[in-house]
């Protein structure tokens, strides 16, 4: 089949290469001319494990290429999909503007038939008001799908691949039988294409994400009254992650949640909400607990310092919002840093992938170490945002060696209680017991 994917961002990218993967030929389309060349020369622009073999190898198949001009790549295309940010406005809500504009700009060029899919993740409405749109400006027949995207950076290509499920929001049977053949190679194994109305489409992707971030929020209260009443939150969360019924994933506790999907989705979904006038009081809990969990690893700071960071010195291991992607929209350990430096503090960090990113974002206010423990040094304790494999079994004996003091402050969980015992270190975790090995005067 022929394809358009309009946008070339984190999931357009992933969607076009993916489906020229199964031999469809897909042109990609993006305004960034800078971007569309470097894609164009056999560069991938993120950072997700995969995606550059199925990308160079459907570039050099002539399944996938890029351009900059809109007509050109939809003149041919059978379905057109739309990948475009949809960002938070000032009051929560989802901008659209991305997309309308794209859908008032396709709706004057075609010339034919085609299948508009939203692959955005958008209010409910938003295929209503994409059709609109199309009316408005053209008599050329066409269906709007709503098609919500489940890519979990880090995984997204797997995910795509091979999907625990595929949504369409359609009425139409023409479409109906356009994109079931186009899924048909990703669901060989017998997973579901579940069809429905656009606007339970819609809602599916934000309920979806809304729910697993509820989830993430509930262990991380429960991690924090686990510290209060001297409960370990490894063994809770074992024991109610056996019931089947709730699940072994998305219990593990830490410093929040963040990303480009679950912080900008649970607040549209409340804005939604609000202008129906519904209050939608879980949520809202979620949105306030999860803010207040980004920065919890520099409230244990100021309470072993006795609120005096001043002139102190940390070194952070972990800036992207989850661990195998670069992405740092929403990534506690922003805000971490933020913290640090506003007490007074300074901060050398690491990670494997996400620096240039942040060095785009904060610039030098703070000093980027060559790797992990070039990050150690000076540093009066470690601080620790991303849960990366390479800091998982560090060699402590060199941190011995570096690190000023035998402190660390671990917003993931990594390492075993009895061996930070063993080591003799002062460790403080996430719902677990802390470890106090010898009073601050001592280190």
């Amino acid at each position: 089949m022929k394809i358009a994917v309009i946008g070339t961002g984190y999931v357009g990218l992933v969607t076009g290469t993916c489906l020229a993967e199964t031999g469809n030929d897909v042109i990609c389309v993006d305004i960034n001319e800078a971007k569309v060349k470097q894609m164009q020369a056999g560069e991938v622009p993120i950072y997700e494990p995969g995606l550059d073999l199925l990308f160079h190898r459907n570039i050099e198949q002539e399944r996938l290429t890029f351009t900059t001009n809109l007509a050109d790549a939809i003149k041919d295309a059978q379905i057109i999909f739309m990948a475009l940010p949809t960002p938070p406005g000032g009051d929560g809500a989802a901008d659209l503007s991305y997309i309308l504009g794209a859908a008032k700009d396709i709706s004057k060029l075609i010339t034919e038939y085609k299948v508009i899919v939203n692959k955005s993740t958008v209010p409910v409405g938003t295929a209503d008001k994409v059709k609109a749109v199309f009316a408005e400006n053209t008599s050329i027949e066409v269906d709007v799908v709503s098609n919500p995207e489940f890519l979990r950076e880090g995984v997204a290509v797997d995910d795509f691949m091979k999907p625990d499920r595929v949504v369409l929001g359609t009425k139409s049977e023409k479409a109906k039988k356009l994109m079931t053949e186009l899924y048909g190679p990703y669901v060989r194994q017998g997973n579901p294409i579940l069809f429905m109305d656009e606007r339970s489409s819609e809602l599916t992707k934000y309920a979806a994400n809304s729910f697993l971030a509820t989830k993430i929020t509930f262990m991380n209260e429960v991690a924090n009254l686990c510290e209060l009443v001297g409960a370990d939150v490894d063994s809770v969360r074992r024991g109610i992650g056996s019931d089947e019924r709730i699940g072994k994933r998305f219990l593990f506790p830490g410093v929040g949640y963040g990303g480009s999907c679950f912080p900008k989705d649970v607040q549209a979904l409340v804005k939604s909400s609000d202008d129906y006038a519904y209050d939608f009081q879980i949520l809202k809990s979620v949105m306030e607990v999860n803010e207040r969990q980004k920065t919890i690893l520099v409230d244990k700071v100021l309470k072993y310092y006795k609120g005096d960071i001043k002139g102190k010195h940390f070194a952070l291991w972990g800036l992207a919002f989850k661990p195998e992607t670069d992405d740092i929209r929403e990534a506690p350990a922003l805000y971490i840093i933020d913290a640090l430096i506003k007490n007074g503090a300074t901060v050398t960090v690491f990670d494997p992938e996400a620096m240039t990113n942040v060095k785009n974002i904060i610039g030098d206010q703070v000093i980027y170490a060559k790797n992990q423990y070039e990050a150690l040094e000076g540093a009066d304790a470690l601080l620790i945002a991303t849960e990366w494999s390479v800091f998982r079994n560090p060699d402590f004996d060199k941190i011995d060696n570096i690190l000023k003091n035998k402190v660390v402050f671990d917003g993931r969980n990594l390492y075993d209680l009895q061996k930070m015992i063993d080591l003799g270190y002062y460790y403080n975790s996430i719902g677990r017991k802390l470890l106090t090995p010898s009073p601050l005067e001592g280190n």
